[in-house]
């Protein structure tokens, strides 16, 4: 099938690629928030939580072998329902996903939890693994 002059809009095309990267979920089960400052955003579904920094003061570590150049590396931080976490290689962003996340609240879904702090974003699973993600530094958890 041929579609000539077709353009996906931006919310079509973001709906699309997320059903795509991650089918198990459907697309209206993801939440979306940010931190009070909006420098970190977060998607969240019932097995998969990912946190983006749009400002920085700290470098990731190095990109893995197995992260190709065209890609980005290290925008972020993501973690299974299961699992350590580890730093995102992906084209895309969780950033302006949704609202702010006031400071002392929690999103949580089956097993995974993130609660907005001060201090930055804290995510975990019921593994106990997880993250601290925030201008100031990272802590994989």
């Amino acid at each position: 099938m041929t579609h000539r002059g077709s353009r996906l809009s931006a919310p079509v095309a973001v709906l699309c690629v997320a059903a795509v990267l991650h089918p198990a979920a459907a697309v209206a089960d993801i939440v979306g928030f940010t931190s009070p400052s909006r420098n970190v955003g977060c998607m969240l579904d019932d097995d998969y939580v990912r946190c983006d920094i749009a400002e920085r003061q700290w470098s990731p570590p190095p990109r893995p072998a197995g992260c190709p150049a065209v890609t980005g590396y290290g925008q972020g931080i993501e973690l299974q329902a299961t699992g350590p976490a580890s730093f995102v290689c992906a084209g895309d962003t969780a950033m302006g996903g949704g609202p702010a996340l006031p400071y002392g609240q929690v999103q949580a879904r089956a097993g995974i939890s993130c609660g907005s702090e001060p201090s930055g974003m804290r995510c975990s699973n019921s593994e106990g693994h997880g993250f601290t993600l925030s201008r100031q530094g990272y802590t994989l958890l």
